[in-house]
């Protein structure tokens, strides 16, 4: 497979500049500038008077070059803003005219693309964020995806797809990345082969995968992706763009039997084709070496199979790190030759192939991350900051963690929840056991802010779920419903998963007050 040069995406780089100088000056509108800019992985905020910009991490993996030159641009135009996103890229805001254009093309330099970050092209390649690393995986998917990313931007400036593209990676049953319920998805199997699931996807009008293949050898990824792409080609919907996503292929194609075999049918094409697709199996990596010092005994330190070596969990609240802290830890892994980040598809972060002593080192710098697991709760980047948006998410998140700090809930009292400021479910409120999407709720006669509660979801392989709805719940009051039922299982002596399998009428009680 013939690689694709970041460089040449350079000559790009002029009209970029050129439309966004015209938008800045009030010369084109937002939806016109919307329409272009996505190509470039950035959009306006709301407001029109900062922009965004998205780097490709693919299958969330940051090197210390690359965190080196994310480092460098915010210390170079004074960035306060990131945000680690659920597709496992870092989002750049606030951004001024002269910093978007100037960072965009830098970027290139050092192999960062933004192309395809936005708009209708495949997006970032999603991978297990501690693939290769830790016990109890099926296998080590990394190299898959890394390879899978690297095919896709071939499809950048090819024939135009209806909507987005995401494609996934998991090792495990876990599916942090959702692979069995995204547009594609390669869940991994104990025999070294994957399981491929297609027309997935989460926001209106849900769908769990498809199942299209089993027993997939690894070499043969690539031609699963561009039958993908030729599917999508000849039945996504170009007419109805709310429609124009892979899930919606599932109905209109008569079922989800139906799309499997449209989908084999394109796949037998690209296998009868001329074009070689085929990978090598990935080789066997070499020892990273250790010193020998202690690995520290702390929630947020995993051990990794690897001896002698772990990674250190870095959740900032709502996956905005601060950046001065980003900026001190990228200066610390300069003189960590071995190590670099990881990004979870919850917004977490791992700093992986550590000693016991560099471990010590990256949790002094990055101590502001969570203290429990309600605290790594997701959200997206809300609506102060995105056009669509309809509700603040990152707002209710910091005013429910303020509301439960000072509670003095026991960690485990609350799960891991999700917020998505609109229905796109940016924050995967639908997978989440607890799950709020913005929206309004008619109280007094008014309509009022307020998010709607959906509960049961789960991204677990073979146990998967799109939670329930169960009503709207006014902003302000959704602070004080988690409050009162951390209470409730607190007393309850057990942890939340377990009160929930114990007593699954429980929540529901809770909730009618606040619904």
């Amino acid at each position: 497979m013939k690689t694709v040069d970041p460089m040449s995406f350079k000559p790009d780089m002029a009209a970029f500049a050129e439309k966004t100088a015209a938008f800045y000056a009030g010369e084109i509108s937002k939806a016109e500038y919307k329409g272009f800019s996505g190509l470039y992985g950035s959009y306006a905020q709301k407001g029109g008077q900062a922009s965004m910009l998205r780097l490709r991490m693919t299958a969330g993996r940051v090197t210390r070059e690359k965190l080196a030159f994310t480092a460098g641009m915010i210390r170079r135009h004074g960035i306060r803003r990131l945000h680690f996103t659920t597709c496992q890229t870092i989002q750049l805001h606030d951004l001024s005219q002269q910093a978007v254009c100037d960072i965009m093309d830098k970027a290139l330099d050092a192999g960062i693309v933004t192309m395809g970050g936005g708009g209708d092209f495949p997006r970032n390649v999603m991978c297990s964020p501690l693939s290769g690393l830790v016990e109890g995986e099926c296998f080590d998917v990394l190299p898959y995806a890394e390879a899978a990313g690297e095919y896709l931007m071939h499809f950048i400036k090819a024939e135009k797809m209806p909507r987005k593209l995401k494609v996934g990676f998991s090792s495990s049953e876990a599916n942090l990345t959702h692979a069995t319920y995204r547009d594609l998805g390669f869940a991994a199997r104990p025999d070294g082969n994957f399981d491929v699931y297609s027309a997935g996807g989460l926001g209106n009008n849900p769908r769990l995968g498809v199942q299209v293949a089993d027993n997939v050898p690894p070499e043969d990824i690539l031609y699963y992706i561009k039958a993908m792409w030729l599917t999508f080609r000849a039945y996504g919907n170009y007419e109805n763009r709310g429609k124009a996503r892979t899930r919606y292929m599932q109905e209109a194609l008569g079922g989800p039997q139906a799309y499997k075999r449209a989908y084999l049918e394109k796949l037998q094409e690209v296998f009868a084709g001329e074009e070689d697709l085929h990978i090598a199996r990935a080789a066997q990596k070499a020892p990273v070496p250790t010193d020998g010092s202690a690995i520290p005994e702390s929630p947020r330190v995993i051990r990794q199979k690897q001896e002698g070596l772990c990674a250190v969990l870095w959740h900032p609240i709502g996956g905005q790190p601060d950046a001065d802290v980003f900026c001190r830890l990228s200066d610390a892994l300069e003189g960590m030759p071995h190590a670099e980040m990881r990004l979870a598809p919850d917004e977490s972060a791992y700093l992986v192939n550590l000693t016991g002593a560099q471990a010590e080192q990256v949790m002094a710098i990055t101590c502001d991350s969570a203290r429990s697991l309600f605290e790594t709760s997701v959200s997206c980047i809300g609506a102060s900051i995105c056009q669509v948006g309809v509700r603040d998410s990152q707002a209710l998140l910091r005013a429910c963690v303020e509301a439960v700090r000072e509670a003095g809930l026991p960690d485990g009292a609350l799960p891991q929840i999700h917020i998505s400021g609109c229905p796109s479910s940016c924050g995967a409120h639908q997978t989440g056991d607890l799950g709020f999407r913005g929206g309004i709720k008619m109280a007094e006669g008014k309509p009022r802010p307020a998010f709607l509660l959906f509960i049961g979801g789960s991204e677990k392989q073979g146990q998967e779920r799109l939670g329930d709805e169960l009503g709207a719940m006014l902003e302000g009051d959704i602070p004080a419903f988690l409050v009162r039922l951390g209470q409730t299982v607190a007393k309850s002596g057990m942890r939340y998963a377990e009160w929930r399998k114990a007593q699954p009428d429980a929540l529901l009680a809770v909730a009618k007050e606040f619904i």
